[in-house]
């Protein structure tokens, strides 16, 4: 049993919870938002303290920020999963969802999306004043990422300027400041990231192209067909393996950043070529592999660049 109603059940029960139980309602719930794939966005995140603190951040700011990643990407999977409980019960790559199932209820999605909320804004406050006063744009876009395929193709730009947040996030952090020239590269960055995740997002809607033409849906490829989103995304990695380098030379990154630019390059020229207008068949591995291959590649590259 495949599903990933099955699947949650499963890891709570392996772990010898109880049905109904708290803790089981909670396993089920970080099943259901993949909290292991935080590790997308959270290296950029890291990449933004790093470069921030031009070396090692404090202990304490690590922690903070490693907190506030979580918790948002666990609030905007939570209403993710409810906002589009009614489309994920018609589609069938999603109709196996615990929210759709009945495997955990609306009521707990929502409680646990508040406290992340909450996590949120704490994690906020504590790290920097800015990162407090901006964090209510961060969660309208967290929260409202979701509705936008409902009215317009930039949907996949919307999210990735949603994870590429996490470098904004992590450079405020530690600097307290992002509107001064001494900010560029971190901008430069959020830019690249904002790219990347979009270029992705644009393969990956490719696998829902029919159901979202019948639900009249604006994703890219249900408007344009998957061989333009297919293009659109090489497009869009191009511009983020660009805005990267820039961002190298702003921050004066040495050689060992630049060598992670390199494998970067060649992991998404793999991630491509496995993925194609009428095979995605690999569309799992290119999405979920690949992708964290290349953030921590690029995490530890700027990291050594700064250290050695």
């Amino acid at each position: 049993m495949g599903s990933s109603t099955q699947r949650a059940k499963d890891s709570a029960q392996a772990r010898g919870l109880q049905p109904g139980s708290a803790a089981y309602k909670l396993r089920v719930f970080l099943d259901l938002v993949r909290f292991e794939h935080t590790i997308f966005a959270l290296p950029f995140a890291y990449i933004g303290m790093v470069l921030a603190a031009e070396g090692l951040p404090t202990l304490w700011d690590f922690v903070w920020v490693t907190v506030a990643m979580a918790a948002a990407r666990t609030l905007a999977f939570a209403v993710n999963r409810l906002a589009d409980r009614a489309y994920d019960a018609r589609n069938p790559r999603t109709m196996n969802r615990p929210t759709v199932t009945g495997a955990i209820d609306a009521r707990t999605v929502t409680i646990y999306a508040g406290v992340a909320l909450v996590v949120l804004l704490v994690a906020a406050a504590v790290l920097d004043p800015l990162a407090l006063a901006l964090s209510p744009i961060a969660i309208v876009f967290l929260v409202g990422y979701s509705f936008t395929k409902r009215f317009t193709v930039l949907a996949h730009w919307v999210l990735g300027l949603t994870d590429a947040m996490a470098v904004a996030g992590g450079w405020i952090a530690v600097r307290g400041s992002f509107f001064g020239t001494d900010d560029l590269p971190a901008w430069l960055l959020t830019a690249a990231v904002t790219f990347w995740i979009a270029g992705f997002d644009l393969m990956y809607a490719c696998q829902d192209t029919e159901y979202d033409i019948a639900e009249g849906l604006h994703a890219w490829p249900a408007k344009y067909g998957n061989a333009s989103a297919l293009r659109l995304a090489v497009a869009n990695h191009v511009l983020f393996m660009i805005l990267l380098v820039l961002a190298g030379i702003a921050a004066g990154l040495t050689w060992p950043f630049y060598v992670a630019v390199v494998i970067t390059a060649l992991l998404l020229n793999y991630e491509h070529r496995l993925v194609k207008p009428d095979d995605l068949s690999n569309i799992n591995v290119a999405f979920f592999n690949m992708n964290s291959y290349i953030a921590l590649t690029l995490f530890v590259g700027t990291l050594l660049a700064l250290l050695i």
